[in-house]
């Protein structure tokens, strides 16, 4: 029974802190949602945490680098414009 109150616990704090309670993933729609155009890699690092793949081209007037968050099959991207973000896709909340 103690076992299973400490279960408990960890998933009830690991949901305040805007992670999923099952992975501990950063990655959910509310955090997704926090990220907006113009912020910086820092910024999304905080909300989202360390992206799973990163994949950066020099597109020779700009730098275009893209993020992909990963957590089974749910999936986000972020792509920076000159380490500002440009835009974002998901599939959370489908």
């Amino acid at each position: 029974m103690k076992i299973i109150s400490v279960a408990f616990a960890v998933i009830l704090v690991l949901a305040a802190c805007n992670r999923n309670p099952l992975t501990g993933s950063k990655l959910t729609l509310d955090n997704y949602n926090q990220v907006t155009t113009g912020m910086s890699k820092a910024q999304v690092e905080k909300i989202l945490g360390p992206a799973t793949s990163m994949e950066t081209k020099d597109m020779i007037i700009f730098k275009k680098t893209t993020w992909r968050y990963e957590d089974g099959n749910k999936f986000a991207v972020v792509t920076f414009k000159n380490d500002e973000v440009d835009s974002k896709d998901t599939n959370l909340g489908r």
